[in-house]
């Protein structure tokens, strides 16, 4: 199944156009994702998201299975349905969440037994079980089952983490196609591999010569070195087939959204904007500012001019200050709204630069403004 087309490559880098087509609606990028982890953007009603121009969001498997549960959001048709959202819907596999509960879960060839963080219970992934959950789920695009690892483990840790994924991957597939018609999602292969390039080349190449419609970058963002990630970013990046969509996951600072674009990634998410829009941190060209400094008590200015959310339009900094300072909720609802808009802008302004042939030198005047070098 061919679900993207690549528009235009960037002269001046690896960067590229492309257009994803999606069970509810065609997606231009690169194209960076809201996280919306249990069926929501925090402190975002849908319609927002929408109006300022997002057509794909994630969900997570993980949270989601655990709550609402698969009960419920069957009973609803979906979670488009239960949430009232009409764009496309991405779903992680929960491997990540499971590889962050450490302690509380167990791998094994035939899957992952954990505990749930909410009370305790136990339970299990399976490649087959995590594609019927994302089937439940509705998600146009479904993620397999993989094992996630930290960085500096061994070699050998790291082989055996690639089989096994490499071994779920096999599974998943078979059974999205023995599900047929009536799964309409598209599942997307993860690359794995940890910081060893005879591991990342052998991973690439077993996916390229799978029939996933997308092939997802997988084991960066995961407190390895910025100059890890540059390394391991590049080397895989140039090994994945250009064929097909490439994603790679976590990943939400300027900076690294940047490098991603550059080295041909179409796609990213990470739960940083949002996250920081509710300590009060909201992002501009000129940097992230930090409403709660003091030195915005009396600004009668927006967060950036020529922004169009609506604290911008609507509120002073002043203002965004006292509301971040005591706490109020709209604060942080705000914030979020402003940090979304920034990145949608962001991402439009990578598009046009890679349009018009120039995104090496709009990357090198972004970041020498924003990090202020």
């Amino acid at each position: 199944m061919h679900i993207f087309k690549q528009l235009h490559q960037d002269t001046t880098s690896k960067a590229r156009l492309g257009l994803l087509s999606l069970g509810h609606g065609e997606v231009e990028t690169p194209v960076f994702m809201p996280v919306g982890t249990n069926g929501t953007v925090k402190g975002m009603f849908h319609e927002d998201v929408r109006k300022i121009g997002y057509k794909l969001i994630l969900g997570n498997t993980y949270h989601l299975y655990l709550r609402p549960g698969l009960e419920v959001l069957d009973q609803f048709g979906g979670l488009h349905s239960f949430s009232n959202w009409d764009g496309n819907l991405l779903t992680d596999s929960g491997g990540f969440q499971v590889f962050s509960l450490s302690g509380l879960r167990k791998i094994g060839e035939k899957g992952v037994t954990f505990q749930s963080h909410i009370d305790g219970s136990k339970h299990i992934f399976t490649p087959e079980s995590v594609v019927d959950t994302q089937k439940v789920i509705g998600s146009d695009i479904a993620m397999c089952l993989d094992v996630c690892t930290p960085p500096e483990i061994s070699h050998r840790a790291a082989l055996e983490a690639m089989n096994i994924t490499h071994s779920w991957a096999q599974r998943a597939l078979d059974h999205r196609k023995a599900l047929g018609e009536s799964f309409r999602g598209n599942l997307f292969g993860i690359v794995q591999g940890n910081f060893y390039e005879d591991l990342r080349k052998q991973s690439a190449e077993f996916f390229n010569e799978m029939d996933f419609p997308g092939i997802a970058i997988g084991g960066l963002s995961v407190g390895e070195t910025s100059e890890q990630f540059s390394h391991y970013l590049q080397y895989t990046a140039d090994l994945v087939t250009r064929d097909k969509p490439r994603y790679v996951m976590g990943i939400g600072s300027p900076d690294y959204i940047l490098e991603a674009v550059e080295n041909g990634i179409d796609m990213f998410d990470c739960v940083l904007a949002t996250r920081m829009a509710r300590n009060g941190a909201v992002f501009t060209d000129d940097g992230v500012v930090t409403l709660k400094k003091a030195m915005h008590k009396f600004d009668h200015g927006p967060i950036e001019e020529g922004c169009t959310c609506r604290a911008c339009t609507q509120y002073s900094r002043a203002y965004m200050h006292h509301m971040v300072k005591t706490g109020e909720m709209l604060g942080g609802m705000l914030a979020t709204e402003h940090n979304l808009t920034y990145f949608h802008r962001l991402m439009e302004n990578v598009r046009l630069a890679i349009r018009e042939n120039r995104f090496a030198s709009f990357k090198r005047d972004y970041l020498a403004r924003f990090y202020g070098k």
